[in-house]
This record gives C-alpha cells, structure tokens and sequence, in this order.
C-alpha cells in the first residue's frame, strides 16, 4: 500500500473500539449481570476482564511505538514477534473471531426489533424467525463494504457512535419509582450468587474485546505509533468508567428480579427508554458490526500476504487488493459470506465460547510479546511508550487463568485445535521453522544469568541479532578497573561480557593454581559490586597468544563473541604498543574493536557522554551511537547524558544536522535534538583541538578510528587527547544498522 493510501487518523481507532466496547453485551447482559450477581459482583467482572484488557492496551500500544504496524493489527504484531509459522496459527484463529463477532453483532441487532416480533407475536400471532431482519441486515452492510470499503465505514462510524453515546446519557438521566431501600442496598453491598460468577462473566467478557477492534486498522492509518496508543487506551479507560455507572444506575433503578428477566431493562430506565435505548442498541450493534467487517479482512489480507495458507493462488487471491486504495475487496468477501452463514444459522452461543477463547489466546499472546521484549532487553526494542513487565506478566497469567475458569473444556479445545493447526503450518511452511529473536533474547538473557552464576559449566552456541558480545583481556586489573568497569558498562542491559584476566606465563599445574586463586581474589573484590560481566583467568605466555585463544572462545550468552575491549594506560602510554602489534590478528576475525585509554581522572557522568563523528567515521558512527546508548543504561550514567558532535567541512553542516537527527528519532535513541551539535572543521584548525576544547570535562569520550590511519600513524594517532578522560577509541568491521 502507497503512503497516500495510510488515510486515517487517531478517532477512527477510539471510535472502532468504543463502539464496540459500549455495544451488544452492555445494553442487552449488563442487566442481567447486575441482577444475578450484584453491584459488587459485575465490579469484579469488570475489574478482572480489566486485569486482561489493560495490560493488553498497554503491550498494544507499547509494541506500536517500537516499529512501525504494517496491516493486519494484532496479526502483524505477533507473527513479526513469535515468527510467521506461530503468528499464521493465532492470526487465523484471530481472523475467525473476527468474522464470526460480525454476526453475532448483527443478531444482536435484531434485538432493538424486539418490539415488533412481540406485537405480531402477541397480537397478531404471527411468528417470525430473527434471519428476516438479520439477514437482510448482513447482506446490506456486505453490499456497503464491498463497494465502499473502509471509508463509508469510517464514516458511518461517527455517526452511529453519536447516537450511542445519546442513549446512554438518556439512560443516565432516566428515572423510575424503583424503591431506595432495603432492596436496593442488598442489591448494592451484596455479592450474591458466586457459584454463578464465571458464568456471567463468560457472557459479558466479549464486551471487553472491543479494546483492540482498531487495531485491525492499522495498515490505513496515518501514524500507527500515535493513533493506536492514544485511541485503544483512551477507549479501554472511558469504556472501563462506563461499566462502572451503568452497573451502579441499573443496580438503583431496578429490582434484581427485573434485571434478570427483561434485557431490555435500560428501555425502562431510560427517559424516553422505549424509544432512545432500541435505537441505541441498533447503534451499538451496527457499529460493532461495521468495526468488525472492517477489521476481518485487514487481518486475512494480512495472513495471505504472509504466505499463510497452503496454496499460492489462495494467497494472491486473498491478498489483492483495490487498484485505488489498496481495499481488501476479496478478504472482505469471504468475511462477509461467513457472517451471513452464522447470521443464517441464528445460533451463535457455543461458537462464541471458542471465539472467546481465542480472543483471550490472542491477548494473552500480546501480553506475553511485550513481557518477553521486556525481558529479553533487545537493544531494537525501544518504544516510545513503556508498559511495566509485571504487568504485561499478570495480563498473560490472567487470560490463561480465567481461559480455564470460563470453562476447562473449551479452553483445551481452543488450544488443542491450534496446535494442529501450528503442526499443519510447519508442515507446509517447513522453511519458516525456527527460533524467533523474540524467543531468542530471553533465552539469552535466561543463558546469561545461568553462565554467571554458574561460571564453571560449559556454555551453548547460538546465533542472534546483533547486540554486543564482547570479551576483554588485560593484565592490569589490580592496578586499575576502568577496562572492568567499562565491560560491566556495555553488559548491563543490552550486551553480554566476558573479562579475562592474564597471567604471562606457560600452562602448568603452578600457573593454574595461580590462577584460581587470582580468580578468588578478583571475585572477592566485586562481590559487593552489582556485576554483570563473566569473569576468568587466562594464562599465555605472550599478549598475541592471549589473544588469539581469547578469541576463539564462545561468548557467555552462548552466541559468539563479536567485539573485544583492550585497554591501556593513557598517561604512560604501557599497554597500546602490544595492542597495536595484535591489532591485525584481531580484526581477522569479524570483531569490532574498542580501545580504552585509561584516565586517572574520575568519571563524572553528570558530564554525559560525548560521541564525536568525524568524515572518516562513515563504518563507525553508529556504532559509536549504539555503544553510547548501551552504556548509559547503565545506573551509573542516570544523570548522564549523550552529546552528538560531528565534524565536518564547509556547506555539509545542513545535510549533516538533518542526517543525524533523522538517525535520532527513527532509531528511537534517547537523544535530544539539543544534543546534537555540528561543528564545522575549517582547514587550519585540529580536528583534536576542538576536540579537546568541548570535551575536557566529558565523562566518557567515544571516537572513531580506522585501520589504515593506525596504519599510517601508529601509536601517535592517539596522542593529542591530553584535556580529556576516559576516551574510548572504537572500530566498527562493518557498519551497524540502527532499525
């Protein structure tokens, strides 16, 4: 789809959504919930169906503003999170939810013609099955889709959502001759009927799934990351306080037995009820089924583009859409002849029992998303918007949980089909098995704290993203801790580090009993120090063998090493040569390389960091940027910040600032524009002078180097920096990708 087909804003996400939350279930079971079980009973309902919504609308809203949501709404969000084979099994499930939700709102439209089948009922005697003003009904709003699309459905939208919310507040203003007394104050502080409490809470649950219906929106919308925040939050917490002073209304208004047996009890509590609340449950019900047959199809369009069922002309077909405006004319098709068949069969109960378990799989799955993006700290994942881990947590544990409340049988039906289902998609998509990044990080994360802990067992390969894995060698770690520090630095959150500690010398039984205990001592150093680096001896009897056994070591994440920090002493210079002599060796493996030149200064980090772009820096800048976002998640750098300076020559300072910031905010890198400064380099000027000059009190200088200027220079290239402090020199073997 072309960007000038993304038309729509944030309101038709909070439209879609409210109407849906405020639709069917509210005006026809909120009654009889209150009746059955009390005021306080359906003031648990809601705050437990609550406890699933709420952390999904938070995960929904934190994942949308990591990486841009292409369509299919929730399918998209978790097929690119647990991989398309997984994401294929939940979407279809997904997908049928929604196209099923569509009759089942159309027959609840019916209702508001209650009215008329008792009048021909009562007083004529003529029985008429709901399908002659169902099916119509269904046939009509296929027609309007199909050629109209999601525009005309928009549309009717506010219009709809407008009479709604009349409804209610001629609901709220009603009055009745119900008594104030006794009655009503049982019906207000008594929990009656607790053996029935997850039987009602099945049948009002589905009014709670209306939070995501705009999501499914998400390939027409101009801002994903904006609109799907703003609108599904906003809806959830104003539908959530809804639910609220309805429940109280209806329990103070009417007498428990009224609430039960009438589900057009709002029309008797409602100033002008007879009329207002039909045409408000018309409008509920219209909208919800609006906002569904919009959404279905952008899902299946969705699945087919990914390939999702077995046949390649099924997957064309499903995926094409209008040469306009990209509307997914045949996806809409198959979604409306599947709502005219259950509009047809009139009975939808125990097909929405399943329906709902598969909505409450498909949150729970978005709860789970953001709690393991959460845990597995993927240096990409960084939203504009941050959820809580426990709470995406509990939103999984809660859905599973009340899966197996509503009913056990059910539950394990849903499940067992889409393990099947999974199965028969690995089979036919047998090239698209394989471990998720998502996935991946955790375990990471998981093997990282397990290798530590237990620094003695043997350590597990694995492949991942790019993320820092580095290993640092030294031999002066009694002297000074700036290289272990740096390490402890870049693992904290987002890497993963080994420190190695070298003893010169040959292997022997004296040597290795030597370096136990040197171990000892260094672990005995840091044990009150929060350490999140992997710790061991080395003994070589040379630096370059050192290092090139250091090497060739599998990282303490279990994926290979990827960078090595060296360190040397900046005021007597002890160190760089032996650095500069293996320099070669290193990078004939694909390691990036940092150097530390260690300061005898103290590190102030309210200083900030100060990351300095030069025109030979092309392979290194993001690297540079990257390193110095790792590090300042450190506790350490928490009143720190990151400066951006660039040098460059003559009429590149626009094109530079514009490169840089654009760098900033599509990377989502916690750097502000203010910090970000363009020097320009005039000829006669030392890129080090400047250099020195802005960043003398800095508490961590990060520059750039490359191979043919040490080359060229050797060990002179890094003299010059005398005014600064910690400065760390940095190599990038291939430019890295900000995402």
């Amino acid at each position: 789809m072309t960007s000038s087909a993304k038309r729509f804003g944030t309101a038709p996400v909070f439209f879609t959504a409210i109407s849906t939350i405020l639709g069917a279930i509210l005006f026809l079971r909120f009654g009889f919930a209150v009746g059955t079980l009390g005021f306080l009973g359906v003031i648990l309902i809601i705050v437990l169906g609550h406890l699933v919504t709420i952390p999904t609308a938070l995960a929904l809203s934190e994942i949308a503003t990591n990486k841009r949501v292409e369509g299919g709404g929730e399918y998209f969000i978790i097929s690119r999170s647990f991989g398309l084979n997984i994401g294929a099994t939940i979407g279809i499930a997904l997908y049928l939810s929604q196209a099923i939700s569509v009759a089942f709102y159309v027959i609840a439209f019916t209702e508001s013609f209650q009215f008329l089948f008792d009048y021909l009922y009562n007083d004529l005697g003529i029985f008429l099955p709901r399908q002659v003003i169902s099916l119509p009904v269904m046939i009509g709003l296929s027609v309007l889709i199909l050629r109209k699309g999601a525009n005309l459905g928009v549309k009717a939208l506010y219009f709809v959502v407008a009479i709604l919310f009349v409804a209610i507040i001629m609901f709220f203003v009603g009055t009745t001759d119900y008594s104030s007394g006794a009655q009503i104050s049982d019906l207000l502080v008594k929990f009656t009927n607790a053996d029935k409490f997850f039987f009602v809470f099945a049948i009002i649950f589905p009014a709670f799934t209306g939070m995501t219906a705009g999501v499914g929106l998400s390939g027409d919308l101009k801002n994903p990351s904006k609109s799907i925040p703003i609108g599904t939050i906003s809806a959830t917490l104003i539908g959530m306080v809804i639910y609220f002073l309805i429940s109280y209304k209806l329990a103070v208004s009417a007498s428990p037995e009224d609430l039960v047996s009438n589900q057009l009890i709002m029309g008797k509590i409602a100033l002008g009820g007879a009329f207002i609340v039909p045409l408000g449950l018309a409008a509920s019900t219209i909208s919800s089924a609006l906002g569904s047959v919009m959404v279905a199809p952008r899902t299946l369009q969705a699945l087919a583009n990914d390939s999702a069922f077995p046949h390649p002309k099924i997957n064309r077909w499903l995926a094409a859409g209008r040469q306009s405006d990209n509307e997914p004319v045949h996806a809409s098709l198959v979604t409306c002849i599947i709502a005219i068949l259950f509009v047809a069969l009139g009975e939808v109960d125990t097909v929405a029992r399943i329906i709902s378990m598969f909505f409450m799989v498909t949150y729970g799955s978005l709860s789970l998303i953001s709690f393991l993006n959460h845990f597995g700290a993927s240096p990409s994942y960084r939203p504009s918007f941050k959820s809580k881990w426990w709470v995406s947590l509990l939103g999984f544990v809660v859905a599973v949980w009340v899966m197996f409340k509503i009913d056990t049988v059910y539950a394990v039906l849903a499940i067992s089909l889409m393990v099947l289902m999974n199965v028969y998609i690995n089979y036919y998509h047998s090239n698209r098995k394989g471990l998720s990044s998502i996935f991946a990080n955790s375990l990471f994360q998981v093997n990282r704290a397990l290798q530590i802990f237990l620094q003695h067992k043997s350590k597990d390969k694995t492949f991942m993203e790019w993320r820092p894995s580095a290993i640092c060698i030294t031999d002066a770690t009694f002297e000074r801790d700036n290289a272990f520090r740096l390490l402890n630095w870049v693992a904290y959150r987002y890497g993963f580090g080994t420190y190695l500690h070298r003893i010169e010398g040959y292997f022997s039984s004296s040597t290795y009993e030597e370096s136990r205990n040197v171990l000892k001592r260094i672990l005995s150093n840091i044990e009150n120090e929060e350490n999140f680096v992997y710790i061991d001896t080395i003994i070589s009897p040379s630096y370059t063998t050192a290092i090139a056994n250091s090497i060739q070591i599998p990282g303490i994440a279990g994926m290979e090493n990827n960078m090595v920090i060296l360190e040397y002493d900046k005021e007597t210079r002890e160190g760089l040569s032996d650095i500069l002599d293996n320099f070669k060796l290193i990078t004939a493996g694909n390691f990036d390389v940092c150097i530390l030149a260690s300061s005898r200064r103290p590190v102030y980090p309210k200083n900030g960091i100060h990351v300095w772009i030069k025109s030979t820096d092309e392979e290194n800048a993001n690297l540079m940027i990257l390193l110095s976002f790792i590090i300042s998640s450190h506790p350490f750098w928490h009143k720190g910040h990151i400066k951006v300076f660039s040098l460059c020559k003559p009429g590149q300072v626009k094109e530079q600032r514009s490169r840089l910031r654009e760098l900033m905010v599509s990377g989502r890198l916690p750097i502000l524009p203010d910090n970000i400064e363009i020097i320009v380099n005039e000829d006669d000027v030392s890129p080090k002078k400047i250099i020195n000059e802005r960043s003398q009190y800095a508490g961590l200088v990060i520059l750039g180097f490359r191979q043919e200027l040490i080359d060229h220079e050797d060990e002179k290239y890094f003299d010059g920096y005398d005014n600064l402090g910690e400065t760390l020199f940095v190599f990038s073997k291939y430019r890295k990708e900000i995402e």
